[in-house]
């Protein structure tokens, strides 16, 4: 059973997509929210997130009480966690666009831009690429999925913290995660039957 999920709400996210993907996952009790006490209570969380990561990270900041309350029950009641494309590189310690702005921290690193060494891949990264695992991790299998983003978690201790990688002119991260926290900088809600699994073993897993 996969209980209450806390999909949070901070206005930066695709909420109803990711909300209707989990559902055809199984998933029966979900919560959008943006009251930390819904958060501080749930038995999984989903932190999704479109945009510019200086503008993500203010508006959960934002939300009184909900940095404090994710603190509280993914680092210290270690509940399941999830984390989607910016919500993914919010879990990193800074992000360098348009200045440089703090994140969550709880993944050594920094996301930076992309600059791929071939100059064909373009930037934004676009479209189907494959997810490629770095380590062995419960919810990460090889297979397709769809990628938009144009800035990438950058590991600052030798990929500490990466557990999948794509290419897009150069090794590119597309999964972080250690003890019960996950994040994809992919969309499972955009990649089909891959995103459809990924979301399957999330509502199953026991970190």
């Amino acid at each position: 059973m996969s209980g209450r999920i806390a999909l949070i709400d901070y206005g930066a996210g695709n909420l109803h997509s990711v909300a209707n993907a989990l559902k055809a996952a199984g998933a029966t009790s979900i919560d959008i929210t943006s009251n930390a006490g819904v958060v501080a209570c749930a038995d999984r969380i989903v932190l999704p997130g479109v945009g510019a990561y200086g503008a993500c990270a203010s508006a959960l900041r934002a939300v009184r009480g909900m940095t404090e309350a994710l603190n509280v029950r993914v680092l210290g009641g270690g509940v399941p966690f999830l984390g989607i494309c910016v919500g993914m590189q919010l879990m990193a310690e800074a992000g360098e666009e348009f200045g440089t702005h703090a994140g969550l921290g709880w993944i050594r690193g920094k996301v930076r831009p992309l600059t791929p060494d071939d100059p064909s891949a373009k930037v934004p990264h676009m479209g189907w690429n494959d997810v490629v695992p770095a380590v062995p991790h419960p919810l990460i299998e090889p297979g397709e999925a769809y990628f938009l983003h144009s800035f990438g978690f950058e590991s600052d201790r030798e990929g500490e913290g990466i557990v999948a990688t794509t290419e897009h002119g150069g090794q590119v991260t597309a999964a972080i995660g250690r003890d019960n926290m996950l994040g994809v900088q992919f969309h499972p809600e955009k990649s089909q039957r891959y995103g459809l699994a990924l979301l399957e073993r999330f509502l199953e897993w026991r970190p």
